[in-house]
């Protein structure tokens, strides 16, 4: 199937916000206030899907299959609508893959954006339309108050212009609740992306939250992982037993991969109440046979915590992990 790219956003265009995983119900009005400010003064007009608001199950704080299906499918008949944003991830997205007119998407394309339990949905729109879609920041992400600046910067970078990206790493991270106390915020020095594999690799790029990508397979859902380079991250809900997970979910991804050619990992940073460390990413990889001879990077800036950068979701990327590491990516 042939790729297709959406077109770039420009100053004046309309983002539309779907809920798509958990409801919007679920963020402050302070939180909302400062997002649609924010994408505001970058030049966009924001509109909210109509089911956006809507929560229909208490486990899962989330609209109906019917609803999320309505606003996603309004988001791209819209002409006036150029890119969709997420509210936010949850835990069952997937629900409404089944329910998707693909067709209409791949008429109508345009840029898709959100992270976390988004990646079922990227992926799937990506696998039977062709349409590259995008691993970034939520609506929500853009009502952060500090820290920001890094992640508004790679989005307008991958999603406003038409130049590679080069990947840089932030001068510092977080993973504090943000959202509870945005004064209150503990900020660390980045020590910066890692080699675990050294090595050079170009390919197409699949990926996302791990365990949320792997929930797609034996389905038709699932992306081709021939010649691509993993783009994987996970978060810490499982806490001291991350490494065991992680571990298991990336030799069952490998598993479902065999005879296809995967030429690199990059994973995003893991959450501190993950306990990882470079000897414990060292542990897992070295364990792979599939990944003794291709480039390894950790530590990359996408993911749970913060800040984050935008990349596509079946994009080109280039890396050189030899004594430093450099990583260019490009729709």
């Amino acid at each position: 199937m042939d790729r297709i790219i959406p077109a770039k956003l420009n100053i004046g265009d309309e983002i539309r916000i779907i809920a798509p995983s958990r409801s919007m119900q679920i963020l402050s009005e302070s939180v909302i206030k400062i997002a649609t400010e924010r994408l505001g003064k970058m030049g966009f007009k924001i509109t909210f899907a109509k089911n956006v608001n809507n929560s229909s199950n208490n486990d899962f704080k989330c609209a109906s299959i019917s609803d999320r299906i309505e606003d996603l499918h309004e988001a791209f008949k819209d002409k006036n609508v150029k890119a969709i944003l997420t509210v936010i991830g949850g835990y069952n997205v997937n629900q409404i893959l089944d329910y998707i007119d693909y067709d209409l998407i791949k008429e109508n394309p345009k840029i898709l954006c959100g992270f976390s339990d988004i990646t079922a949905l990227s992926n799937a729109i990506y696998t039977k339309t062709g349409l590259v879609t995008y691993y970034g920041p939520h609506f929500s992400s853009f009502g952060m108050k500090h820290g920001f600046d890094y992640t508004m910067q790679y989005f307008e970078k991958m999603l406003m212009n038409n130049t590679k990206v080069v990947i840089e790493d932030s001068n510092e991270w977080s993973d504090d609740s943000w959202f509870k106390n945005q004064e209150d915020r503990n900020f660390i020095k980045n020590d910066g992306m890692k080699i675990i594999n050294p090595g050079n690799a170009e390919g197409k790029i699949i990926g996302g939250n791990l365990c949320t990508l792997n929930l797609l397979q034996g389905t038709e859902y699932m992306p081709n992982v021939d010649d691509a380079i993993l783009f994987i991250e996970d978060d810490d809900l499982v806490g001291n037993e991350f490494i065991r997970e992680f571990d298991r979910d990336l030799q069952s991804l490998l598993h479902s991969s065999k005879g296809k050619t995967i030429k690199g990992i990059i994973i995003g940073r893991a959450e501190k109440g993950s306990n990882m460390n470079d000897d414990k990413w060292k542990e897992i990889i070295e364990t792979k046979q599939e990944l003794k001879n291709i480039p390894v990077i950790i530590n990359a800036n996408f993911g749970h915590t913060t800040p984050i950068f935008t990349f596509p979701i079946g994009g080109r990327v280039k890396i050189n992990a030899d004594k430093e590491i450099e990583i260019e990516i490009n729709d």
